[in-house]
């Protein structure tokens, strides 16, 4: 099963540390922005993955005022605020802007992350419905594949990069962006390990295994055609 992805963002290099000590060693994925104009670009770039996102207020460049603003344009994602200061007054301009969840500074990490686990498991029950891709049939809850009903074998990678490419229908990624995304930075190897992946992923799907496209020079693509 893929690890929820959750962005957090406050200017103090230690209390980033902190926070993401307790959240990875539940599984948790973390990327990190030291201030509000990172955390959007950050945002922007990985908002198909990113499940929660730990916001300061106190910020350098843009507040998380202003950083929630934004985000709540375009997006729905569970969103905590982190703040020094526990005046009410506070609390309700959050609520009003869609906050999710408050937690005033200082506070206990375990139970920020108690928080964290209940909002994602409140939030998520509709992103784990099964979704349909030209007769592929992913079930992110039971993490499952099916082909035209048929469920079929592929190892933990290959379900990961399945995932990553049809999230990312009709975009073309490249092999390094594919790496940073399903491989996490922790590999180091070659980047032809994709292709021998997709490879053996075309050869499970079928005659679906045509929606994934070679984008010569560049990397693949999925698109249903």
């Amino acid at each position: 099963m893929i690890n929820d992805c959750i962005l957090v963002v406050d200017d103090e290099s230690r209390m980033r540390k902190l926070i993401k000590d307790f959240l990875v060693a539940k599984a948790y994925s973390i990327l990190e922005a030291e201030d509000g104009e990172k955390a959007l670009e950050v945002f922007e770039e990985n908002k198909n993955k990113i499940s929660l996102i730990l916001l300061d207020v106190m910020m350098p460049k843009l507040d998380g005022w202003s950083v929630l603003r934004q985000i709540r344009q375009t997006s729905k994602v569970p969103i905590i605020m982190l703040t020094a200061r526990g005046e009410e007054q506070d609390e309700l301009f959050g609520f009003e802007l869609g906050v999710d969840e408050y937690i005033s500074k200082p506070f206990s990490p375990k139970i920020l992350v108690a928080r964290v686990e209940a909002i994602l498991k409140r939030t998520t029950p509709s992103e784990k419905q099964a979704k349909d891709y030209g007769g592929i049939e992913i079930d992110k809850e039971g993490r499952t594949v099916k082909v035209d009903g048929k469920t079929i074998e592929l190892s933990l990678r290959e379900y990961e990069l399945l995932t990553y490419l049809v999230e990312n229908e009709n975009i073309a990624l490249s092999r390094d962006k594919i790496l940073n995304n399903v491989w996490n930075y922790d590999y180091y190897g070659d980047s032809r390990t994709i292709d021998s992946h997709i490879k053996k992923i075309r050869h499970k799907l079928g005659k679906k295994g045509k929606y994934i496209k070679t984008m010569r020079g560049v990397g693949y693509k999925f698109e249903v055609k």
